[in-house]
């Protein structure tokens, strides 16, 4: 068991506890085709008592939004912008534009993250060398402003940057990767020097999901264990959280820093698109955390407060893939601020809803079906259809363990075809698919799969798509763009910067499992 979780420490984080709702944060994502007014959102966290939002960048509208709201902001510069960050005079700029403008118009900015787990593997070093230059100019841009003291810039790290060795798997035997310590050790004394905050992004779900069967699932959760870790000093580990916080720590001692600062600045469990990702293990683990959170004991090594940011707020249909098909399903809310499952975020165990959104729009009550009366078509035609309907919409909740794998082969093609036909806004034009499809006023959702209508857009419609894919098109049939320069996010960690998304949950896997059952029926 030691071993096991030895491998799989790399792929959490730590422990935060928070005295009820005051501690508690949520990523803002906007990764997404139809989103929710900016205004609506902050009503919405004022009304659950969310005091603290982390930003993936730093949106003018959203910013104006949270002005005067008093809840505490963490907004971020993009990974493709380290680089530039290297001269002062250009982090100088950035910070005037973008933190003391709004801080002098009552934006409460508490942090600036530099970048977004920059040290990933999958980066390639592209970001290794261009990262602490930049949190040094930014820091320095901050003191210079004379809002230092309230303004601290960190670097949120994905927790595959520190791991115990394999002879000796336990917490206090933690220690940063070997091959990026002389970048992290740097990091840490100036964060420390600064009194700045180490942000570390951890999920426990992923360990469970590349674990694949070798990470024990009751480690995730809160519930205990029958084999707890046990460590050199007799301290038992019943879950993974005090497990993974304790080896950051003794990292973090191993630099001299022990004492400082931690936040958890991204964690959470998603609620489709993989077999563990579901509603009702996302409360098991949501409120679990949340009660233990509250009695703020901390752990062996790090006992008290550390402020926590579930990720995320909001499912976020328009996210890359490529980690997994429960990418787009983080949000504790749907898309449309509605909760999806019962949470108490003061860890009292109350049985109580999260308060929705106020004062939604939603696009007319009407979607885009399989034509019964469409002539026959061969199967080639039926997979072209469908492989360019999941390129530019999200049909994740398809396919074995997702909320939508009871559907038929019909009702499977509907749902690709009407998730289309809401990302463009209900066009007319895109609910053809060469007469595959119609619009119907009739509700095809089925049981659990909730064939959506999206939230009305806020600015003008998209220009009309074309009403089939197209062979010669760019990127073939699919129409799925290239992936971004950046790489894949995170093959063995979670990265949500807003880069170029790829949508769709593997189109041609999802073209085939649809036509399976069509062919079986």
């Amino acid at each position: 068991m030691l071993k096991q979780l030895s491998s799989l420490l790399l792929f959490v984080g730590l422990l935060g506890c928070y005295g009820g709702v005051d501690g508690l944060g949520v990523n803002w994502g906007t990764i997404a085709t139809h989103k929710l007014p900016p205004k609506v959102v902050v009503q919405m966290l004022k009304d659950n008592g969310i005091k603290k939002v982390k930003l993936f960048d730093a949106d003018q509208t959203i910013l104006n939004a949270l002005a005067g709201s008093g809840i505490e902001v963490m907004i971020a510069i993009q990974n493709d912008l380290l680089g530039s960050m290297g001269d002062y005079d250009v982090a100088k700029k950035w910070v005037e534009h973008n933190v003391t403008q709004y801080t002098n118009a009552g934006v409460n900015i508490t942090y600036v993250a530099v970048g977004n787990e920059p040290f990933l593997k999958d980066y390639k070093d592209r970001f290794t060398n261009v990262t602490f230059p930049a949190l040094q100019n930014v820091q320095n841009a901050l003191n210079d402003a004379g809002i230092g003291k309230s303004t601290k810039a960190t670097v949120p790290l994905n927790a595959d940057i520190y791991e115990s060795p394999s002879y000796n798997p336990v917490p206090s035997a933690g220690r940063f990767r070997p091959d990026i310590s002389d970048v992290v050790s740097p990091i840490v004394k100036f964060l420390d020097k600064n009194n700045a905050p180490f942000t570390v992004n951890i999920y426990p779900f992923l360990s469970l999901y590349y674990g694949k069967g070798q990470f024990p699932i009751d480690f995730a959760f809160f519930d205990g264990v029958s084999s707890p870790l046990v460590d050199n000093n007799g301290v038992k580990y019943t879950n993974v959280f005090d497990a993974n916080l304790d080896t950051l720590i003794s990292a973090l001692k191993a630099e001299g820093c022990g004492n400082l600062s931690i936040i958890v600045g991204e964690i959470g469990w998603p609620t489709d698109g993989e077999q563990n990702a579901n509603a009702l293990l996302a409360q098991k683990f949501y409120n679990g955390f949340a009660r233990k959170l509250a009695k703020n004991i901390g752990t062996p090594l790090r006992p008290g407060y550390i402020e926590v940011y579930f990720f995320g707020l909001l499912d976020e249909n328009a996210k890359s893939t490529l980690p997994g098909d429960f990418e787009p399903h983080w949000g504790i809310f749907r898309y449309d601020g509605q909760p999806k499952f019962p949470l108490d975020l003061s860890g009292q165990g109350q049985n109580k809803s999260l308060v929705a959104a106020k004062n939604v729009t939603y696009q007319a009550k009407q979607w885009c079906a399989l034509n019964p009366n469409a002539p026959n078509a061969n199967l080639t035609k039926f997979e072209d259809n469908i492989k360019y309907a999941c390129s530019m919409a999200d049909c994740t909740p398809l396919g074995y363990g997702k909320s939508c794998s009871g559907l038929d082969g019909n009702a499977s093609a509907s749902f690709a075809f009407n998730a289309y036909f809401q990302n463009q806004n209900q066009n007319p034009l895109a609910c053809d698919f060469e007469g595959l499809a119609k619009v119907t006023t009739q509700n095809i959702s089925q049981a659990n799969c909730n064939f959506t209508i999206q939230i009305a857009p806020s600015s003008s419609p998209s220009p009309p798509p074309a009403p089939a894919p197209l062979a010669d098109a760019p990127g073939g049939v699919t129409g799925r763009s290239p992936p971004s320069a950046d790489g894949p996010e995170g093959a063995k960690g979670h990265s949500s910067s807003p880069r170029t998304a790829s949508m769709g949950s593997s189109p041609s896997a999802v073209a085939v499992l649809i036509l399976l059952a069509l062919v079986l029926l």
